[in-house]
């Protein structure tokens, strides 16, 4: 299995930032719900397989390892068939405006495009593949959504922040990993260990809770819709962004990437 260099891996997210920056906004948008669509596959199925309540013969540790170890069928769907997923986008497209490819404006419309298209994604998941055909509103799965919805909710706004650095630092990791690899199983095992990571250590990824919550909800959690938006997903969100776009985005074009000033 062939990879690239840090440096050319670098200088490769450059260019890839770039063309996100440039996509029409309908692509865009289709993008983004692909991808949030993707992201809640992985989340339906690691609840099925390992959620609170379910295969609880496995004990704690295995439980929490097979429910992240099937999780990211979701971001291979992402990377290799293709989408635009905000939480990897915040590592991706800062290289790009560093060196002076893309703009801080392509940069705000590509996230906040993606973002909205993640969430329509994810709720359609949620409520049309997860709700509406009966995979989750009975035991042990309704109790297990409930369950997920519920505790994501009832974390501190701090707590939820910082679990929201870590998880995105993993992600983008992964994507990072599944950039440098020439060749797709690369690519797969690229994703697998960091995403497989981050779910297991209980870090929270704002996309994914666009899908668990939400599921919770429409399945009878003690859940507002407010304190949603407001205890976990603004505070995952936030810290989604610093653990992509500084920890992995601005550090590893800071160490590897091409500077503005030098083309200038």
């Amino acid at each position: 299995m062939s990879f690239k260099s840090p440096k050319d891996t670098t200088c490769t997210v450059e260019g890839v930032g770039c063309s996100k920056t440039q996509l029409p906004w309908d692509k865009l948008l289709v993008l983004g719900f692909l991808a949030g669509a993707f992201i809640a596959f992985g989340g339906l199925l690691a609840i099925i397989v390992a959620g609170p309540g379910v295969n609880e013969g496995l004990g704690a540790g295995l439980r929490r390892f097979a429910f992240g170890g099937v999780f990211p069928v979701g971001l291979m769907l992402v990377v290799i068939a293709g989408a635009e997923l905000f939480t990897g986008n915040t590592a991706c497209v800062i290289p790009a405006v560093m060196c002076g490819k893309a703009s801080w404006g392509g940069l705000a419309r590509n996230w906040t495009l993606a973002y909205i298209g993640n969430f329509i994604g994810s709720l359609f998941v949620a409520y049309c593949l997860a709700t509406l055909t009966k995979l989750v509103t009975a035991e042990p799965y309704l109790g297990a959504v409930r369950a997920i919805a519920e505790g994501k909710v009832n974390l501190s706004w701090m707590a939820v922040f910082w679990r929201g650095v870590g998880c995105n630092w993993l992600v983008c990791l992964a994507v990072w990993l599944a950039i440098a690899s020439d060749d797709v199983i690369g690519k797969i095992w690229g994703v697998w260990f960091p995403i497989m990571a981050f779910v297991t250590l209980g870090f929270e990824h704002s996309v994914a809770n666009m899908f668990f919550v939400p599921a919770g909800i429409f399945n009878g959690a003690n859940v507002t819709w407010v304190q949603f938006l407001i205890n976990n997903l603004l505070p995952s969100t936030l810290g989604n962004i610093v653990g992509g776009a500084f920890f992995v985005g601005f550090v590893y074009w800071w160490l590897y990437g091409n500077r503005a000033e030098q083309k200038a």
